[in-house]
């Protein structure tokens, strides 16, 4: 089938226009069943995050943007101007560009692959993915695994949070041993709990001013929660502070942590102070065993982290357009196949049916040799009949290009070499004689 990939994203519309556009979890099975109805397109899945909608299917540009405005209630003219699609090896290439994070708004970032299997998941369930949409994300998801597998993607810190859980680890060899004290329970505070565990941590503590929020993010993570009042209590136990918080005045003061280098016997602690205005008062760099960064300070790795992660992105769109190229070519020979099949059937029948014209007339006393002649001349003649009624219209009709096609197909010099003249017949060669 023709594969439609048409979406919205953060790069072509306002987070105005994308938050109309989303698709909640819970009408997922129902939107999908309404969508294949509508475009009568029996395969069809969408991905729906807070940076994009994205419809893949196999139906028309136009029917699926339609279909989108009707079933958002919002005007057609909006979204004609801030869409974009793709058909064939360009929608299932830039499927692989989304799975790899090459069309994120952070480059790189990981999430979008999950998001992207969900997806996958959830047509699955509602009986929306047939053999051609299977094999399109089995390759998107492989493509993905592979590029992260040989390229560094995702690496290099890009991000605020996930910088200063990278400067943690060269401050420590093994993260895994280490306790993480996180002041703060918003949404920066939260990928920096992911990108903790995903370095392995076990022991994260969460402050915040209300507890409940804490609770909240403690549960996610396997984490303990407590008062931002009881972090003098937690503070020795901590070898990774990580604070932001929206306070206007500092949270942790030099004499807290001097009183909690003491009880730690002054094992070193790493801080990052995200917060603007700053969380942890600027004296507390000047204790001996504490290593303490603020934004400004982790500007410089997020910058090379960029560049970095540009530099691997160039390796990665090279993977995704090889792989993308090698698939359609797969899939348009898997096409071939039905064609073949049919072909030799004929053929086969073709040579069957000589064959037992032969048998009979062998049986009733017939010369062999003249019944083997017979039997390759009749085979010969009913075997190029089409062809050769092929090659007569084309040249007939002064269709070059079908001429050449034809040729090809049944292993001829091309047209070219046909019509030119033989050496032996040139005027060169007749002076040189």
């Amino acid at each position: 089938m023709p594969i439609l990939a048409l979406g919205i994203n953060h790069d072509s519309a306002p987070v105005e226009v994308r938050e109309r556009v989303a698709f909640a979890p819970e009408v997922m099975p129902s939107a999908l069943a309404e969508a294949r109805a509508a475009l009568h397109s029996p395969e069809l899945a969408i991905l729906s995050t807070c940076n994009r909608t994205e419809i893949y299917a196999d139906a028309s540009p136009e029917a699926v943007l339609q279909w989108v405005a009707q079933y958002h209630q919002v005007p057609l003219e909006q979204l004609s101007g801030c869409h974009y699609h793709y058909l064939d090896e360009s929608a299932v290439r830039h499927m692989m560009q989304v799975a790899c994070g090459l069309d994120s708004l952070v480059l790189g970032e990981p999430q979008i692959l999950g998001q992207m299997k969900s997806a996958y998941a959830v047509a699955r369930e509602a009986g929306s993915v047939g053999s051609t949409l299977h094999n399109v994300f089995q390759q998107v998801f492989s493509v993905a695994k592979r590029v992260r597998t040989e390229t560094a993607i995702g690496e290099n810190p890009v991000s605020v949070a996930f910088a200063a859980v990278s400067l943690a680890s060269r401050i420590f060899t093994d993260l895994r041993e280490q306790t993480a004290l996180l002041i703060g329970a918003g949404e920066t505070i939260e990928l920096v709990a992911r990108h903790l565990l995903d370095k392995g941590v076990k022991k994260l503590i969460v402050a915040n001013r209300t507890l409940h929020r804490a609770q909240q993010l403690a549960e996610t993570f396997g984490a303990e929660a407590i008062l931002l009042a009881d972090i003098p209590e937690y503070l020795p136990r901590a070898d990774i502070v990580i604070s932001s918080t929206a306070s206007q005045l500092p949270i942790l003061g030099k004499g807290a942590v001097e009183s909690a280098l003491k009880q730690r016997r002054h094992r070193p602690v790493f801080m990052v102070d995200i917060a603007v205005p700053r969380d942890i008062e600027p004296q507390v760099a000047k204790l001996d065993d504490v290593y303490l960064y603020t934004v400004d300070d982790l500007r410089g790795v997020i910058d090379e982290g960029r560049r970095l992660r540009e530099k691997a992105a160039e390796s990665a769109h090279v993977i995704v357009d090889e792989a993308a190229h090698g698939f359609m070519r797969e899939q348009r020979s898997l096409r071939a196949v039905d064609s073949i099949r049919s072909y030799r059937q004929q053929s086969q029948s073709v040579s069957k049916e000589e064959l037992e014209k032969a048998l009979i007339q062998l049986r009733a006393g017939g010369d062999p040799e003249q019944l083997l002649e017979q039997l390759a001349r009749g085979l010969t003649n009913k075997l190029i009949h089409a062809p050769t009624v092929a090659l007569r219209q084309a040249t007939a009709e002064g269709d070059l290009e079908r001429l050449r096609i034809a040729r090809e197909i049944i292993g001829l010099a091309p047209e070219e070499e046909f019509l030119s003249p033989s050496p032996a017949a040139s005027p060169d060669n007749k002076k040189l004689k």
